[in-house]
């Protein structure tokens, strides 16, 4: 297999919204909120028009654009034998994801992902894990990840406890290790911890440039590229309008962003980036053509709804 994802199994739930419903529930735009409880997170959305309902979380859906350009990929997430737990199962494999975990009745139901879209095409997302967040290192399949030339993981998923125990499992028995920062949201959370991955456990990081100023406390872009110089693995950085960068070591290479797109929704852009890039990455295209793969998926899924091409 090329590459295995571990992330949260999300079921997203994309809803289109005013920017008045963004201020009147104290949501903070463009970031992720974390809901623990299922009762406020069932009243915020039922208030809202459903637009339609996808097997997401950030790494399964570049996971899915991986197999869309042909890859051989897998994605272990944990859900719970419910409804939604179901679509998310049927939900990867329509898309020639293998699926490496067996799903049992859980005390948490599977979790969901409500992405609300505003006029803008800013997307703010409020996620209820459910029982995504509970995986622990028995969900984690050791024989899928040492069959695996490389494997995804994503921030989002990264926390104390049983999910930590998780995370070690699956880099120790990796051959390669890339991950996505996810948020400013995680970063900040878990900022000694998510230091210590880029800069001794992670052969590639991917982050967007208000993540990595978080992580490291940057005052300016420069500091970025000396933080990343310094640590000498793969990181690379998208800047939105301002494109991306790859930094390895000295090797600095920037792409300008696509111009002139029909933007409708920012869902999934990183996750697309990622997916193009590791496609080149795992094909063995040059870094430049890396960069370009990604920016070109990234570019397609900005201008449809959703985290799906």
């Amino acid at each position: 297999m090329k590459i295995l994802g571990i992330g949260n199994a999300i079921v997203d739930v994309i809803c289109k919204v005013s920017e008045d419903f963004i201020s009147q529930n104290n949501l903070n735009k463009g970031n992720m909120k974390l809901i623990f409880d299922e009762k406020e997170f069932k009243k915020l959305l039922s208030n809202l028009k459903i637009e339609k309902t996808v097997s997401g979380g950030s790494v399964a859906n570049s996971i899915v654009g991986l197999s869309q350009l042909k890859n051989n990929v897998g994605f272990i997430g944990k859900v719970s034998d419910d409804e939604l737990g179901e679509k998310y199962e049927v939900g990867l494999k329509n898309e020639n994801v293998s699926y490496f975990y067996s799903k049992k009745k859980e005390v948490l139901p599977t979790g969901t992902c409500l992405i609300l879209i505003t006029p803008d095409s800013e997307r703010t997302m409020c996620t209820f894990l459910g029982t995504a967040g509970k995986i622990n290192e028995n969900d984690v399949n050791e024989e899928a990840i040492k069959k695996s030339e490389m494997i995804f993981l994503e921030g989002y998923l990264w926390d104390e406890g049983e999910p930590k125990k998780a995370f070690d499992k699956a880099i120790n028995n990796a051959k390669k290790v890339a991950m996505s920062l996810s948020d400013k949201f995680c970063v900040d959370r878990h900022k000694p911890h998510f230091l210590d991955l880029v800069k001794n456990k992670l052969d590639i990081t991917f982050a967007n440039e208000e993540e990595i100023i978080s992580l490291i406390g940057a005052k300016n872009f420069d500091e970025v590229i000396d933080f990343a110089k310094e640590v000498n693995k793969l990181i690379i950085i998208t800047r939105g309008a301002k494109g991306a960068i790859s930094i390895s070591g000295n090797e600095i290479l920037e792409i300008e962003a696509k111009k002139e797109l029909n933007i409708i929704d920012l869902t999934g852009a990183g996750d697309l980036f990622a997916a193009g890039y590791l496609h080149g990455k795992l094909n063995n295209f040059s870094p430049e053509e890396c960069l370009k793969k990604g920016n070109e998926m990234s570019s397609k899924i900005i201008q449809t709804i959703g985290a799906r091409l």
